[in-house]
C-alpha cells in the first residue's frame, strides 16, 4: 500500500516490483558489505556455521535446512501452510544467495580486506543498517519474503502489536540456541564478531525506523 493525496491505495505490478527488486538488491548488497569485511555474519549465518563445522554438513546444506525449518515454523504460528507463502519464501532464498556471493566477490576484488579495522568496522556498519532498511522496504511490499524475516514479520503483526525491534529479538531465539548448543559441543565459536553483536542489537529497530522514513509513504501490505 501507498499513501496518496486521496488515501490509501495499492502498489501496481510494476511499482511492487520497482521497490521490491531494489530492496533484494540493496539486502544482498549489504550482507555482502558484512561478509567481505569480515566481521562476523549475522545471526542465522552464524548458527549455521557453527552447526555447519559441527556436523560436518556443508553450510549450504545447513542453510537450506533452515529455511524448510523457519517455514515449518511461519505455517504453525499462522496455522496454516499457505502454498503462496511457502514458494515466495523459497523463490526469495536462490537470487538472493546469489547476489550476495557476486557482491562479495567484487567487493574481495576490491581490495576491502586491505582496509584499516577503523574504516571496515564503519562499513560493516554501514551494511548492517542497509540490511534493516531493505528488510523494511520488502516487508512493506509484502510480494515475496525470505523465511527469517516473514518469520519477524508474522511476529511483528500477529503477535507484538507491530513492534519491529521486539518481534526482530524474538525471531533471534532459535538460532541463538543453535548457535550456543554447537558451542557447548565443540568448544568452537565460528563467524561470531562485532558485526554479528551489532546486527543482534540494531536490526529490529533500524526496521522500524526505516519504516517511518525510508519511503515513508509506503505501507504495510497485510494478509
Amino acid at each position: 500500500m501507498i499513501t496518496t493525496d486521496t488515501g490509501l491505495r495499492r502498489l501496481t505490478a510494476i511499482e511492487s516490483l520497482a521497490f521490491f527488486v531494489f530492496s533484494i538488491l540493496l539486502n544482498a548488497f549489504a550482507n555482502a558489505l558484512t561478509v567481505a569485511t569480515n566481521l562476523g555474519s549475522a545471526i542465522w549465518t552464524a548458527s549455521a556455521a557453527n552447526l555447519s563445522s559441527y556436523t560436518h554438513i556443508g553450510l549450504g546444506v545447513i542453510l537450506f535446512i533452515y529455511g524448510f525449518a523457519v517455514i515449518f515454523i511461519n505455517a504453525i504460528l499462522i496455522r496454516q501452510l499457505n502454498w503462496r507463502r511457502v514458494v515466495g519464501n523459497l523463490l526469495y532464498i536462490s537470487p538472493f544467495s546469489y547476489l550476495v556471493q557476486q557482491f562479495t566477490a567484487v567487493m574481495e576484488k576490491a581490495g576491502i580486506m586491505s582496509l584499516s579495522m577503523p574504516t571496515r568496522i564503519v562499513l560493516d556498519i554501514i551494511g548492517v543498517v542497509l540490511i534493516g532498511v531493505a528488510v523494511s522496504i520488502y516487508q512493506r511490499v509484502n510480494l515475496i519474503l525470505h523465511p527469517n524475516d516473514d518469520l519477524s514479520y508474522i511476529l511483528r503483526f500477529n503477535f507484538f502489536n507491530g513492534k519491529a525491534a521486539i518481534a526482530q529479538y524474538v525471531s533471534y531465539i532459535p538460532p541463538i540456541l543453535v548457535l550456543l548448543v554447537a558451542w557447548a559441543l565443540s568448544g568452537n565459536l565460528l563467524a561470531f564478531n562485532v558485526g554479528t553483536v551489532i546486527s543482534l542489537i540494531t536490526q529490529g529497530p533500524v526496521t522500524g525506523w526505516a519504516d517511518q522514513h525510508i519511503f515513508h509513504k509506503l505501507k504495510h501490505r497485510l494478509h
